[in-house]
């Protein structure tokens, strides 16, 4: 997580690729993509490379993210065409992604070593030698006074590493890999880096920590705005995590402005979904964990990151009913909306990867149209050149709680589900606990295998630090942990029970709408 929230060059190509798609899609008219051809050569000018050996590898790593900003698939160094060929699948607005959504570039993977003990400069060549004594293997030897470490002997235990007191070994692994939770990186033939999708949750931290830029997701930029450009209204659900990811210039009441300058109709908080998404597990906790005289589950998982049920549901497939069958906070407000506005389309923006997983999957298409991340609406804004310092003030049509903005952070759906349960059943203790990053997620569902989270309402989320850590923001997660927190504070509403849109849940209900979706 050493670069997370640093602005660096990966960053700046990402965003230029994301608005010269933008810009595209914002000019296209009458089946004409020749533009697609220019845009290698705008975002790497000139003749001499800049971030590798050769100019020419630049501009092709760029065309591969071009195609994936657009949603079409990826192609070999082998394959030969123009970046434009098959582009025009993509100005259906209805196009979805096409798996594998997690992508790597081959030709942009640097082979970094993984798993590997290294002896570096620092070494002194020191009389105790603890490194060679506390080798298991005697993989430790001595050339011209430095350790030498040989590596078909080694079996990355580590002790070398642990004793050295000039901290001159180094266990080298590859920064993709060792950000996996679920451990579905390895190697190619070459030795560059593959994903298992079999195994991918599409949570994208690799994504977020290749300091290569060889890791990149598919958007649906282009498709979000045809659909703009059509007759029909767009609406933007904005994930509660988007507080401060694009600056200080543009506040909380501007948001609705700077939206609406892209073109939406207008702007609905998905914090309203996670209030609804509070009560309802907050009611099924009670009646399913704790019910009496007997509960029919251990434990109850909560259901709004979908990379972590994902998990779950892969790796502990026999507590697959723990899992929450409760709506995610997107879905919920996606339905909302199109219960008030019907005809119309939702685009999620959020902070999250795997929400465009979530969004594809067969029974959530009607109610979630388009997803796009905080990088990927800040190159919709560079492409229309908004100007945040000059827009408008603005409240936002409605306001969610406290508890339903504080999902973006680890432990806040936990609390909302608490503070709902605390009112709902006064009577009743709940004891919870949370998990941050995949890897400690896996450690949280072994425990609750082993029994020691019975009757406990359990909190996974793929990212470390939550909704704010996604692999979609732009902000240093401290400070956009600081920023929600500051939204939480103005609402009036402080916990889910007191928003405006509770009586919509029982209306949902209703109608069948808050059903839970089939996979």
């Amino acid at each position: 997580m050493a670069m997370r929230g640093i602005y660096t060059s990966v960053n700046d190509i990402r965003k230029r690729v994301f608005a010269e798609i933008a810009k595209l899609s914002y000019e296209y008219q009458d089946g004409d993509l020749s533009q697609m051809e220019l845009i290698p050569y705008r975002v790497i000018p000139g003749e001499v490379s800049t971030y590798r050996e050769s100019v020419f590898l630049e501009r092709a790593i760029v065309k591969e993210r071009m195609r994936l900003a657009m949603g079409l698939n990826l192609r070999s160094a082998s394959e030969h065409a123009p970046v434009s060929v098959g582009a025009e699948e993509c100005v259906k607005p209805e196009k979805y992604y096409q798996p594998p959504l997690i992508n790597i570039i081959k030709f942009a993977c640097h082979k970094c070593p993984d798993n590997v003990m290294k002896v570096t400069d620092a070494c002194q060549g020191c009389l105790a030698h603890p490194c060679r004594e506390v080798c298991p293997k005697n993989a430790i030897s001595f050339e011209n006074g430095r350790s030498v470490i040989d590596q078909d002997k080694c079996i990355k235990c580590g002790k070398c590493l642990s004793v050295c007191p000039y901290g001159a070994i180094l266990k080298l692994e590859r920064p993709c890999a060792k950000a996996c939770g679920m451990k579905a990186i390895g190697s190619d033939e070459y030795g560059r880096a593959e994903i298992d999708q079999d195994k991918c949750v599409s949570c994208g931290m690799c994504l977020a920590n290749c300091p290569f830029g060889a890791i990149a997701d598919k958007a649906q930029i282009f498709q979000t705005i045809q659909a703009i450009k059509s007759d029909t209204p767009v609406y933007a659900a904005i994930a509660p995590a988007i507080a401060g990811q694009f600056g200080p210039e543009l506040t909380p009441g501007k948001l609705r402005s700077a939206l609406q300058a892209l073109g939406f109709e207008d702007v609905v908080e998905v914090a309203i979904g996670a209030d609804l998404c509070a009560i309802e597990e907050a009611r099924d906790f009670a009646e399913e964990v704790m019910g009496s005289p007997s509960p029919k589950l251990p434990f109850m998982a909560t259901s709004c990151c979908p990379a972590w049920s994902m998990m779950a549901k892969k790796l502990f497939p026999q507590y697959a009913d723990c899992i929450s069958m409760a709506l995610t906070p997107m879905v919920l407000t996606g339905r909302l909306i199109k219960k008030e506005h019907p005809g119309c389309k939702v685009a999620f923006i959020g902070p999250c990867a795997a929400k465009k997983l979530e969004a594809g999957r067969r029974t959530i298409r009607s109610d979630i149209d388009f997803v796009l991340t905080f990088e990927e609406l800040m190159g919709m804004f560079e492409a229309k050149e908004v100007d945040f310092s000059s827009l408008e003030e603005q409240d936002l049509p409605q306001e969610a709680s406290a508890d339903g903005r504080g999902f973006a952070v680890s432990g806040g759906v936990a609390g909302a589900v608490v503070n709902c349960i605390k009112e709902l059943y006064p009577d009743m203790e709940v004891k919870t606990e949370s998990a941050e990053g995949l890897d400690n997620c896996r450690k949280l569902l072994s425990l609750a295998k082993a029994g020691k989270y019975n009757g406990y309402l359990l909190e996974g989320m793929a990212c470390p630090g939550g909704c704010v850590a996604g692999a979609g923001t732009r902000q240093p997660i401290a400070k956009a942990t600081a920023s929600v927190g500051q939204i939480k504070k103005k609402s009036t509403a402080k916990v889910a029970l007191e928003s405006n849109y509770r009586e919509l849940l029982q209306d949902l209900e209703e109608r069948d709408l808050a059903a839970p979706p089939e996979d």
